[in-house]
């Protein structure tokens, strides 16, 4: 798993509609990233299986993104 990589999964997710990742269940959104990523830059089964996982790690942080921008969910102070 590269840098560019994961600079591409976050593009997606700061560009994808917020109601999607909100919306799908952890399975399906991991399935839907993995999709977006393999579209935009194409990548290996071994790099689509470290990324699985490191989706799965960050869902939560995914989500608390979406609903930010949404006006679901109040901005956090780092």
């Amino acid at each position: 798993m590269t840098p560019a990589i994961l600079r591409q999964l976050w593009s997606i997710v700061e560009n994808s509609q917020a109601t999607t990742l909100v919306s799908l269940d952890d399975a399906t959104l991991v399935e839907w990233l993995i999709k977006q990523l393999k579209t935009r830059i194409g990548m290996n089964c071994k790099d689509a299986d470290l990324m699985s996982e490191y989706i799965l790690s960050r869902l939560s942080l995914i989500r608390d993104l979406a609903e930010e921008r949404l006006g679901t969910k109040p901005p956090r102070l780092l």
